[in-house]
């Protein structure tokens, strides 16, 4: 759901507050206003591609232009599109392949490349256009989880301790989403947790070891694994917190003062994945606060018999 380039303000103001509707119809005319002219000219991540007509009963290409986490939010609607389409191809990032062949409604997965997806089809969407083709409302968010399945792992580790999946470093693009290891020392000091360290690159990320535990670098479909073995994952806003809402598993988002669009304003729960509580800073650029509330809220779930639930 890329923001508009005409009237994004008021496309920001309209979905942080839920007001869904509004959005469509700006939106609408976006579509009206391209008059059908293709913008490929544009960077992938930046195109819109959906012209505004019907799907039903067509060969829909779902191209995943965007990143890891994107497509695992949106796969969910590919039931919803199944439902309407005679056919639902998607085009999607190689390493998400063994994952989305566990969610319904999808006949035919394709490895995202550069190139030009070689394969018929009607009609074409970005992944995340979908919510704006179905006319998605806070009610009606296809939020049944799990939609992504897989079996959990045997933990490298395994003990009675509460176990948590960790990650505090997201991608490049905005730093503003990451902490740095150093400021998650009280977190990781929590008796009766182990931390297992799901970061990728985690020594790049500032991780020393013998804080928490490190698996060593895992596929996809092996990082998924071990993810729904856990208790609950603490995770910054990134691919992996989308990962754990669509597993089902208990997750704990940390989010920058001026959060992405998707987790709205004032909420501390998702109407996108209902296994989520969100944890926001108050000053930009100020993590204290937040992580002394996980560790508050953590310790207080930490006891003998303690639920396999992190709510």
């Amino acid at each position: 759901m890329p923001e508009s380039t005409n009237s994004g303000a008021n496309w920001l103001d309209y979905i942080l507050t839920g007001d869904f509707e509004a959005v469509w119809k700006l939106k609408d005319e976006e579509i009206a206003g391209r008059g059908g002219v293709p913008d490929w000219h544009l960077p992938r991540h930046f195109q819109h591609i959906w012209d505004g007509s019907s799907l039903a009963g067509k060969r829909v290409l779902v191209r995943c232009y965007h990143g890891l986490g994107d497509t695992v939010q949106f796969i969910r609607y590919m039931p919803l599109l199944k439902a309407v389409a005679a056919e639902v191809i998607v085009w999607a990032q190689a390493g998400l392949l063994p994952l989305l062949q566990t969610v319904r409604g999808i006949d035919k997965l394709l490895p995202l490349h550069d190139g030009a997806p070689d394969v018929a089809y009607d009609a074409d969407v970005e992944i995340m256009e979908l919510p704006h083709i179905f006319r998605t409302t806070l009610e009606t968010i296809p939020a049944q989880v799990p939609y992504l399945h897989v079996q959990p792992s045997a933990l490298p580790d395994p003990s009675s301790l509460f176990s948590v999946g960790l990650v505090w470093r997201a991608g490049d693009w905005d730093d503003r989403r990451s902490i740095a290891f150093s400021q998650l020392a009280e977190l990781l000091a929590i008796p009766g947790v182990q931390f297992y360290i799901m970061q990728e690159n985690p020594e790049k990320a500032g991780w020393k070891e013998g804080s928490g535990l490190f698996a060593g670098p895992l596929s996809l479909p092996d990082y998924a694994r071990m993810m729904k073995s856990m208790q609950l994952v603490i995770s910054v806003d990134s691919m992996p917190a989308h990962l754990a809402g669509a597993l089902g598993v208990p997750v704990w988002t940390l989010l920058h003062a001026d959060a992405d669009w998707r987790w709205m304003r004032d909420r501390d729960d998702s109407p996108w994945y209902p296994t989520m509580k969100l944890f926001r800073q108050e000053s930009a650029g100020d993590w204290g606060p937040v992580i002394k509330q996980v560790g508050t809220e953590l310790s207080g779930i930490i006891r003998p018999s303690a639920a396999h639930t992190a709510f």
